[in-house]
């Protein structure tokens, strides 16, 4: 990655696999450019003879764990002790935003698995309230004008992107992704449930009580851990 190197990316996503993964583990890695260094680390210590076992959230994770020679397992086939990923929004009370990277259903599957969930992020993913980045929603695609007429008839009338254009984004599960503004979130566990009783849409990038511990890494390569509000 050369020159583009992100230094608060790859220091956060080192600390976290050094804090929390042990030798000889199950554990879950996330998709993005963030949970990318997570990724990194756990091949440097694989290569250095430590064992590990991997849940991926993406076919980009699966095929970045095959190139450093990290196993892989199914979701539950082993137990997991810790998940690692990133995200696109953190609110004070860990409140989440995901699934900008197009893998919202794995991703959420995999935080719900694991005994334990460490999100991963930079300085700039930290806001007062979920809502500034566009809430991703997966959908399945024979549902697309219900979804979208159910979204603005019992929620609000928002603004609605289907990523990609004229060419939806199509998921590693053969769904779509909305993205979806609905300006500051007050309530995201109540706007989770209002999205996910809509029949068709599989999960929303709403992430409420998941989050085991936040990490932060700043332009100067330094860690801290988040404290919860």
């Amino acid at each position: 990655m050369g020159s583009a190197i992100d230094p608060g990316k790859r220091a956060v996503g080192y600390a976290a696999v050094d804090r929390y993964v042990r030798d000889g583990e199950c554990i879950g890695l996330g998709t993005g450019t963030t949970a990318y260094w997570a990724i990194q680390r756990v091949g440097e210590r694989t290569a250095a003879g430590e064992r590990f076992a991997v849940v991926a959230t993406s076919v980009e994770t699966e095929r970045l764990c095959r190139e450093l020679a990290i196993p892989l397992v199914g979701l539950l086939e082993r137990p997991m002790g810790v998940a690692i990923d990133g995200a696109d929004e953190v609110a004070p009370d860990w409140a989440l935003t995901k699934g900008g990277g197009g893998a919202l259903f794995r991703e959420k599957a995999v935080a719900l698995a694991a005994q334990r969930f460490v999100v991963i992020v930079t300085e700039n993913k930290l806001v007062p309230a979920l809502g500034s980045f566009a809430l991703p929603v997966e959908i399945v695609p024979y549902a697309y004008p219900y979804v979208l007429r159910e979204i603005e008839r019992r929620i609000a009338r928002i603004e609605i992107a289907r990523r990609g254009g004229d060419r939806p984004f199509v998921t590693d599960n053969g769904n779509w992704i909305l993205d979806c503004r609905f300006g500051r979130i007050e309530d995201p566990p109540a706007l989770d449930l209002a999205l996910r009783s809509i029949h068709g849409v599989v999960a929303s990038g709403i992430f409420c009580g998941i989050a085991a511990a936040v990490l932060v890494g700043d332009g100067a390569g330094a860690v801290r851990a988040l404290e919860r509000a």
